[in-house]
């Protein structure tokens, strides 16, 4: 349980860091520079945790999908971007694919 704390704070650190990479205006903003380098510092960290006890492919697949979702919902309530049926339907392909990951692989760590 403990590995699968890990991937969620690695997921949220991500989506932090993410979100202030637009704030950061290439760089040349300093408090949002220094969020997305923290952000993803502890993003990395914490997904090096969480493989201690979860299969590689299971929680990339959870870090990076979960993120996708998680940073378009971020897009278009912070930025306005617009999600048309193909956005929606792509990402809802991206959950389905990480619930049967999780729940119907037999991948076991390492």
């Amino acid at each position: 349980m403990k590995s699968w704390i890990f991937l969620s704070v690695a997921i949220l650190t991500e989506v932090v860091a993410t979100s202030a990479l637009k704030a950061s205006d290439g760089f040349s903003k300093l408090t949002p520079s220094i969020v997305v380098i923290v952000g993803y510092v502890l993003s990395f960290y914490f997904l090096s945790l969480a493989l201690k006890g979860i299969p590689v492919g299971i929680a990339y697949a959870t870090w990076a999908g979960l993120g996708i979702v998680l940073i378009t919902a971020i897009a278009w309530v912070m930025y306005g971007q617009k999600l048309d049926l193909g956005a929606l339907v792509g990402m809802t392909f991206i959950l389905v694919g990480v619930v049967v990951m999780n729940l119907f692989s037999n991948v076991t760590p390492h």
